[in-house]
């Protein structure tokens, strides 16, 4: 971000985000706060001063545990709820492995924290569960898998 002053700093921000989602680059998800807060050089309450202006102007709206979306766009599901549609796809059966942290932060475009979040509740679930090799497992599926 240019030198400004602090008090406009945000401001510049939503400007620029606003102009990126005017232009097609940014169309559904946008970047995770962290990502703006390394992007733009500035502290967490700039960021969120930022994107304050943008929700209030109706451009983007925030959805718990899965970020912030272009207002009107997007899959607004928890991430819980994403990661049990994988378990259901039929592409992973009891006994394998489960995704990476890693893999379903890029696979959903997701903050760590919010996978973390999401496995907690999965293996609350009984769900998942660690395995002997240190690694996740899928222990069951989720109801839904089969006949119905």
């Amino acid at each position: 971000m240019p030198q400004a002053s602090p008090r406009g700093t945000y401001l510049q921000i939503s400007e620029s985000l606003r102009q990126k989602i005017e232009n097609g680059k940014i169309s559904e998800a946008l970047p995770s706060e962290a990502e703006l807060r390394n992007t733009y050089g500035v502290g967490r309450s700039t960021i969120a001063r930022a994107l304050k202006v943008l929700k209030n102007e109706g451009v983007i709206e925030s959805v718990q545990g899965a970020g912030w979306y272009v207002t009107g766009t997007g899959d607004r599901r928890p991430l819980v709820e994403k990661v049990t549609d994988l378990l259901r796809s039929g592409d992973i059966a009891v006994g394998s492995p489960f995704p990476s942290e890693k893999e379903l932060c890029e696979t959903f475009g997701v903050s760590r924290t919010a996978v973390r979040s999401a496995i907690a509740q999965l293996e609350g679930q009984g769900l998942i569960a660690m395995g002997a090799n240190r690694r996740r497992e899928v222990r069951a599926l989720p109801a839904g898998i089969g006949g119905s």
